[in-house]
């Protein structure tokens, strides 16, 4: 008896001590035929259903949706009796229903991470998992899966449709359009990701051959005998000891439902397959929802009319008189990029003065919260003619709501109402430069955030001339238009002037707008935007942030007659004394030799010839050090009011008549270091 009994705690001694074991087991491997009972750590707006879907985004506007398994996974330890391997295989089926059709906002990202923890990422492009600071960082140690559904220049994206790998940020090490191998037909097929129907993925990493291998197919289909990327790398260099394993996504301006039905992973060889018929069904597709929606909507309006009756006519002509927009059948196709005016209102509290912004020439600035997301917006009225080219106005401003750069404002929609426009931006929290600059608020920019912000500008206006798949001129670049985001980087905004044209054609607008100070001499003559006239506002605006002073100054101080800023600065270099235009304010706190680049090249761009300012390209080659800047003629004409006819045109070393436009895309600039 006393041996049996000895034995049967053996047993028991046995069976405890290895559930830890079995236990760590588990955890390095699960399967999900949906997610009912799944350990999952839920973050943003991600939620399961009843029936056990994961969703991970919905329809809000710029929303993240992050879904990690609770446990981590041992990817690699320093003891060599228990080195674990780095290799793992995982596949899952996810779905993405577009909002409307053709629109399907952003996309989803298998996430292999060293935390959970996303609160400081920005939704919209970043997929919910970096900001414009972390994205691209070595220190994330970070290795995503990406089902992009938008192409943002940014990031190199091929397209809008496609499947990346990316490697600490968003810019894909490799990429490929959505495809499938088809084994019987022998060739790769084309899949839509915003299709609204399920597809499965397949990734696996090989250690010893450093090998990963993405694969794609529509459910129901075996797993395709051909990857669709295929991709040799050391996840030694990227992975942690302890990694969290699961998915992120996010929405923007045009967004989509995205979900997960099932998920299954295995770091100790292939993962399970998941049982296509066991998973949750399918959400039902946008146009089944809208029918749906409509018939509650019906019924809605029916009750209202009801109520509107008992509580009287007037009332409802009243209401409706509130809130009446312009709205016209050619704007539907414009869909979501149209904000009614009611939300605009409620969002701006009635459009207070509280809230107020500022105020220009060309209209007021709000600051609103959109009732539905409450997310931060700024809201400009702009007076308007509607019967003058406001069709293809709108059309415009939708256009460059596409615009995508870290160094513009985005421009989220428009609305009109009566005789005027409303234009919404993101908001920034820091307001604009001018105030800065001029009204001594706290804190002062140092020289290092006055040059990043100018380097900014500048890259932000070489994308809208060169990089993007129009011209955009934006004829009204100067301080009060660039905003601070909350890390005060410069971000031009204000698109309500900017004029688009295709690459290699002439701008056909011959309305002078802009701002005194800030006008190129032949905009006065002939009237006609380029982007040889936005490179001059650029120079004004550059000498206005190393000066401390506006283009034209009525009194300024010691300077009875007044003082127009770019002969001061042109003065202090004819008798080699250019430091002395810095502002004082900086208290030579600067680094002489870029305040000496950025003073020559303000002056270089203000020439009052258009063919001999640099593009901009060529001035961020300049601020770059990628080229020397030639020595400036003391006795060339800078300036919206010189006369280019006075000074020696021909002996500057970039205006020869045999060259080119400096302000085109041809690059004329000698190599420098």
């Amino acid at each position: 008896m006393a041996t049996f009994l000895r034995s049967l705690h053996f047993l028991i001694l046995l069976y405890v001590s290895n559930i830890p074991l079995a236990f760590a087991q588990d955890e390095n491997q699960f399967i999900y035929d949906g997610f009912k009972q799944a350990k999952l750590q839920l973050d943003g707006i991600a939620a399961i259903h009843g029936n056990g879907l994961l969703q991970l985004t919905n329809i809000s506007y710029r929303q993240r949706g992050n879904a990690f398994y609770q446990f981590p996974i041992k990817f690699n330890t320093t003891s060599s009796s228990l080195a674990s391997s780095l290799s793992f295989s995982t596949n899952f089926v996810f779905v993405m229903v577009p909002q409307m059709q053709n629109f399907g906002g952003h996309g989803i990202a298998f996430t292999i991470s060293p935390t959970r923890d996303f609160t400081y990422a920005t939704p919209s492009h970043y997929l919910g998992l970096f900001n414009s600071s972390s994205n691209g960082l070595t220190t994330n140690h970070i290795l995503a899966i990406e089902l992009d559904a938008a192409e943002n220049p940014e990031f190199g994206d091929i397209d809008k449709n496609h499947v990346g790998i990316d490697v600490n940020g968003l810019k894909s090490v490799e990429s490929a359009p959505t495809t499938y191998f088809s084994n019987e037909e022998g060739k790769n097929i084309s899949l839509e990701l915003t299709s609204g129907n399920p597809m499965h993925l397949w990734i696996d990493y090989d250690e010893a051959e450093k090998l990963l291998n993405v694969t794609l197919a529509p459910t129901g289909i075996p797993k395709p005998n051909r990857p669709l990327l295929s991709t040799s790398i050391d996840l030694s260099q990227i992975l942690l000891e302890s990694m969290y394993v699961g998915f992120s996504a996010s929405t923007g301006t045009l967004t989509s439902d995205q979900y997960i039905l099932g998920w299954s992973f295995n770091k100790s060889g292939p993962a399970q397959s998941l049982e296509i018929s066991r998973l949750p069904p399918v959400p039902q597709q946008r146009e089944r929802k809208e029918k749906s929606s409509l018939v509650i909507m019906t019924s809605l309006i029916a009750v209202a009319l009801v109520l509107i009756i008992v509580a009287g006519g007037a009332a409802y002509i009243l209401r409706r008189k509130k809130y009446e927009e312009l709205r016209e059948d050619w704007e539907e196709e414009h869909g979501p990029h149209r904000f009614s005016y009611k939300n605009l209102h409620k969002a701006t509290k009635g459009f207070k003065h509280t809230e107020l912004l500022g105020e220009g020439g060309f209209g007021k600035v709000y600051r609103g919260i959109l009732p539905s997301s409450n997310v931060q917006i700024a809201v400009k009225r702009v007076s308007h003619n509607s019967k003058q080219g406001m069709k293809e106005f709108v059309a415009e401003i939708v256009t460059m709501g596409r615009l995508r750069h870290r160094n513009l404002v985005q421009l989220l929609g428009y609305c009109r109402r009566r005789g005027e426009l409303l234009l919404v931006y993101d908001y920034m929290p820091n307001g604009s430069l001018d105030k800065f600059l001029y009204r001594n608020e706290n804190p002062k920019l140092n020289w290092f955030q006055r040059f990043r912000i100018i380097r900014g500008v500048a890259a932000g206006l070489l994308y809208l001339h060169e990089e993007w798949e129009q011209v955009v001129v934006h004829r009204d670049v100067k301080a009060s238009n660039v905003l601070l985001d909350v890390e005060l980087n410069g971000r031009l905004g204000d698109f309500g002037l900017a004029r688009l044209y295709d690459h290699g054609t002439n701008p056909e607008t011959t309305h002078v707008v802009g701002t005194v100070g800030y006008l190129a001499p032949e905009l006065t003559r002939a009237g006609r935007a380029t982007t040889c006239s936005d490179v001059f506002a650029f120079g004004a605006f550059m000498l206005e942030v190393a000066c401390g002073r506006r283009p034209i100054e009525l009194q300024a101080q010691g300077l009875p007659e007044g003082l127009i800023l770019v002969d001061w600065v042109s003065e202090c270099w004819r008798r080699d004394a250019i430091l002395d235009a810095s502002d004082p304010r900086l208290e030579s706190n600067f680094v002489v030799e870029e305040m000496e680049l950025v003073l020559k090249i303000g002056l270089f761009c203000s020439h009052a010839m258009p063919t001999a300012r640099p593009s901009m390209r060529q001035v961020m080659q300049l601020l770059d050090g990628d080229v020397v800047l030639p020595e400036l003629p003391r006795d060339s004409a800078f300036g919206a009011f010189a006369s280019s006819e006075s000074s020696d045109f021909m002996s500057f070393p970039f205006t020869l008549a045999s060259a080119p436009s400096m302000c085109s895309t041809d690059s004329i600039l000698k190599s420098g270091r």
